[in-house]
């Protein structure tokens, strides 16, 4: 797959990442929590750097998102960790007004908004990598 294409997809989930939780707070009403902001904090910007990087074809962009997508993608699997591991979720640090181990959507029994954010994180972090890694077949 071409460097260009991988690019763009992981411009794409950021963006849909990003307006996920722009859906889930500002339409659904739902509070972020403290985890849920630091999520957002490496999630938003990766939708900057990447859009300009496919507008320019700038695929060295790839490892800043790579950087950025391992921080949020660590700060999404603790937070998913402390909504699903009952051990984890009973010595979870307080987490401000709203609960960072409370689930505003849980579909199927493990598809929180936190593991939506995990697997947008690994998508990114996967493409990155394999622009930074790969030989481009163009």
């Amino acid at each position: 797959m071409k460097k260009e294409n991988l690019l763009f997809t992981a411009w794409g989930t950021s963006f849909v990442a990003m307006l996920g939780s722009l859906y889930f707070s500002e339409v659904m009403k739902y509070e972020p929590c403290e985890l849920c902001w630091y999520q957002r904090i490496f999630m938003y910007p990766i939708v900057f750097i990447l859009g300009l990087a496919v507008v320019k074809k700038d695929v060295t962009a790839a490892k800043y998102s790579l950087l950025l997508s391992i921080i949020g993608g660590s700060i999404s699997l603790y937070h998913y960790a402390i909504q699903k591991v009952d051990f984890l979720a009973e010595s979870a640090p307080g987490c401000g007004r709203v609960p960072c181990t409370g689930m505003y959507i849980d579909v199927f029994g493990f598809i929180t908004i936190p593991f939506l954010a995990l697997t947008a994180f690994i998508i990114i972090f996967v493409t990155s990598l394999m622009i930074i890694k790969g030989k481009d077949n163009a």
